[in-house]
């Protein structure tokens, strides 16, 4: 037979196939996490940096030089933010046994309070405490992180080679794509590509100068409240920051609860003040002009990529899924097909408007309706 056959799959085995490959990707993801997460990284990173391999090859600078260059710059500085941040670390850990004792002196105290009050009994609402409050400040020392700081370690070696293989096989990746479509689709897929290059890089810069903001006035308030260990938790509170809505409730609380232990009642207020007026200037000076708002998910898709990033990844995920996922919206704003799927992530609410196809029928049925007899 010569004839092309065309068959058309009805809804609901659509729906069935897109579960069964959403259901097969998860799968995969949480089963090649430990191949898959430097290569993530890597990717990010790589996005980040091409502009400036980009521009130091148009100045006649060798290709693999540049990249050489750009790469060990680049993890130099990461280095030595990462081993002032250990420092602190390792100086704030040893504080943890005092912190633990002086956050069970407080919570007795309250305990007694509170049953002075209410003549209610503490001994479960105090053994919660006792097993859920300070004794998870010694889980940050205990033997599984460290083991998952061996297995960071390990990551982080990979990350520099995966980004140079990246950045020096990029024309490779791109004429692979090239080759999955039909010339005709050439052009079309040009402007896709460079638009979706723009955008994402756009997004990634932005994300990582408000970083770098947030972590500086986080620092700087910490510091004038008389907060130890202010970088830290400057950095910590900004990298939480990335966590859309769960990751500024989470920023404050820790901000709190240092405060509490390390200083008095009233310095955790002021540290809360202190976080809110920052998280103002977050969202009305910083990620408007910073980030640009180019691309913009809705609360309901960031909660839920959040959390099923933490399921799959861990910590890491939850910090990889909002970049993920604006560099899946702004691919899915480009492609014809996949337009819908880019507009149910993102957060333009439409007006309630009236189908055109009403007034027609309303007029049909006027013209049909008999007249009543007077």
């Amino acid at each position: 037979m010569n004839g092309t056959i065309i068959h058309k799959f009805p809804f609901y085995a659509k729906i069935a196939f897109i579960f069964i490959s959403l259901f097969a990707l998860i799968y995969t993801l949480w089963v090649g996490k430990a191949i898959l997460i430097p290569i993530v990284y890597a990717t990010i990173l790589a996005i980040l940096l091409n502009p400036v391999i980009n521009f130091l090859t148009k100045h006649r600078v060798p290709k693999i030089l540049a990249i050489g260059v750009v790469t060990s710059l680049s993890f130099s500085i990461l280095s030595a933010i990462i081993y002032l941040l250990f420092i602190q670390s390792a100086s704030f850990g040893q504080m943890i046994p005092e912190m633990k004792t002086k956050f069970n002196e407080m919570s007795v105290d309250f305990l007694d309070w509170f049953s002075a009050k209410t003549n209610l009994q503490s001994s479960t609402v105090e053994d919660w405490i006792l097993k859920n409050g300070y004794n998870q400040l010694g889980d940050m020392v205990s033997g599984k992180n460290i083991s998952m700081a061996g297995q960071l370690a390990a990551t982080s070696l990979l990350i520099p080679v995966y980004l140079c293989m990246i950045l020096y096989f990029k024309p490779l990746f791109i004429e692979f794509i090239r080759r999955l479509f039909d010339i005709k689709h050439h052009f079309a897929l040009e402007e896709v590509m460079e638009s979706t290059k723009k955008i994402i890089q756009s997004y990634l810069v932005g994300l990582s100068l408000e970083l770098v903001i947030v972590a500086i006035l986080n620092s700087i308030g910490l510091y004038i409240l008389g907060i130890e260990y202010a970088i830290l938790l400057g950095v910590l509170g900004a990298i939480l920051n990335l966590i859309p809505y769960l990751g500024g409730i989470l920023g404050v609380l820790v901000f709190m609860i240092v405060a509490l232990v390390t200083k008095s009642p009233a310095h955790m207020f002021y540290v809360m003040a202190m976080y809110s007026f920052i998280q103002f200037i977050d969202n009305n000076l910083i990620v408007p002009r910073v980030v640009a708002s180019r691309v913009q998910i809705n609360a309901l898709v960031s909660i839920i990529v959040v959390l099923v990033g933490g399921a799959i990844w861990g910590v890491t995920g939850m910090f990889l899924s909002i970049p993920v996922i604006a560099i899946v919206k702004v691919i899915f704003d480009h492609i014809e097909g996949l337009k819908p799927w880019g507009f149910l992530l993102g957060d333009i609410v439409p007006t309630k408007k009236k189908f055109i196809v009403k007034p027609a029928i309303d007029m049909v049925t006027k013209l049909v309706r008999p007249k009543s007899k007077g």
